[in-house]
């Protein structure tokens, strides 16, 4: 899953991004709100987490301004302040939760979770395929009753397509839901991934994860799956 994280300050910035990304996140992180506007715009996030007090924008501005133009994904607003006028200032301008510093990174991806299971629609925290089972809030899987060692980029693989399975995913699809900014979307780490991933679900029973030439991957029960 892609989160945009909008903070100015550079150690949180980082603490927070690294968070993020050991859990699996895919992270564009943005150091004022100008930026972070650009992204927000620009991207499919499935999440994003604003901080209030940022240069050129703040957290407030940079929501009103997504919402404005369409974007619905969840926002999760940070700041100093907790006032109850401030709590609703960002809950008017769109916000869909406020986290009040300093808080625990627990809590953060808690309420992340939380976020992305309501919108846009309620999913599940455990998606079940076949004999596979995908627990979002814990981040593991797990096929016939045993634990898939997964690196946190096959655990994001594998979380969006569990979310969308029976669905064929395309490669434009988890760049803009997988990866971050950084990724180079001529490179072949999508086919790797995907290739290192393969092997672990599919090695303990019949394929679950399906090449769709020209078209990309889709993740379904073996009686539902096409050849």
């Amino acid at each position: 899953m892609r989160v945009l994280l909008a903070e100015d300050d550079p150690r949180l910035g980082e603490m927070l991004a690294r968070g993020l990304r050991e859990h699996a996140y895919a992270v564009d992180w943005a150091r004022d709100g100008e930026r972070a506007l650009y992204l927000g715009v620009l991207n499919a996030y499935d999440a994003a987490v604003l901080d209030v007090m940022m240069p050129k924008r703040d957290g407030f501005a940079v929501c009103r301004e997504l919402r404005a133009r369409g974007r619905s994904y969840p926002v999760l607003m940070l700041t100093a302040r907790d006032t109850v006028a401030d709590k609703i200032a960002g809950l008017d301008a769109g916000g869909d939760d406020y986290l009040t510093k300093p808080f625990d990174f627990g809590e953060l991806l808690a309420r992340l979770r939380a976020l992305m299971r309501r919108a846009p629609r309620v999913l599940p925290s455990t998606i079940t395929v076949s004999d596979l089972v995908v627990d979002t809030r814990a981040q593991r899987a797990e096929r016939g009753g045993h634990p898939l060692p997964l690196t946190p980029k096959e655990y994001a693989l594998l979380e969006y397509l569990a979310r969308n399975a029976g669905r064929v995913v395309s490669r434009a699809d988890l760049t803009a839901h997988v990866w971050d900014d950084n990724h180079d979307p001529f490179s072949n780490a999508i086919e790797v991934n995907i290739n290192r991933l393969r092997k672990k679900v599919d090695a303990a029973g019949p394929p679950l994860i399906h090449t769709r030439r020209g078209a990309g991957y889709q993740l379904d029960a073996p009686a539902d799956a096409d050849a």
